[in-house]
């Protein structure tokens, strides 16, 4: 089952709806235990940095979200969700985070017109397990007005261009995160959360 993070506002039914579709059983909650417990989590993208990351530690969700990336089973993060794992945010004055990704979610520079909200191209190398399938140039739906920036050389990439090239993509061990709504993009996005659930799968052998 894949423990899908109820933290108050973020969207939920189409995340639990796309994997229905797949045949791989999703369920929406905000019980620490049951996340602690979950073989895979998603932690889906909607709010701002400081009131998710409040909302989160309000609810003890904290913690139990360390367990499951500690343990190294299957985490998707989508969009805020992709943010939060970083160090810090520049978003009201550099707010912490989850830190699991060493770096800083940045606000695009001046003159770029925010949120990037729309359809984008992601590029890749092929050496992603979330993009199996998938081919590199295919587009994505984003909406968000700041990007992560990260030097860690242990991530594996996938890349969107929007006045600065950014992470849209990031991989490490069984970690994975998207800066854009995989859940919203048609055709790519389900077979991306497809990836997901295979993975997930191949997990219980």
């Amino acid at each position: 089952m894949i423990a899908v993070v109820d933290y108050g506002r973020s969207n939920l039914g189409s995340v639990e709806k796309a994997f229905a579709r797949l045949g791989m059983p999703a369920c929406i909650t905000e019980d620490p235990s049951a996340i602690a417990d979950a073989e895979a989590v998603v932690l889906p993208g909607d709010g701002a940095f400081d009131d998710v990351m409040r909302s989160l530690a309000h609810r003890g969700l904290v913690d139990p979200l360390r367990t499951v990336l500690e343990e190294g089973r299957p985490f998707l993060g989508i969009c805020i969700g992709y943010q939060l794992l970083f160090t810090e945010s520049e978003e009201f004055d550099q707010v912490k985070g989850l830190d699991v990704i060493p770096g800083i979610v940045r606000r695009f520079p001046a003159g770029q017109k925010v949120p990037h909200m729309g359809w984008n191209e992601v590029a890749h190398g092929g050496d992603l397990a979330l993009f199996e399938g998938i081919p590199s140039g295919a587009h994505f739906y984003f909406v968000h007005s700041y990007y992560p920036d990260s030097d860690d050389t242990s991530l594996r990439r996938a890349v969107c261009d929007y006045g600065v090239r950014f992470p849209a993509a990031v991989e490490r061990d069984a970690l994975f995160a998207t800066q854009f709504h995989p859940e919203k993009s048609q055709t790519w996005g389900l077979r991306l959360l497809q990836n997901f659930a295979a993975i997930v799968r191949s997990r219980r052998r």
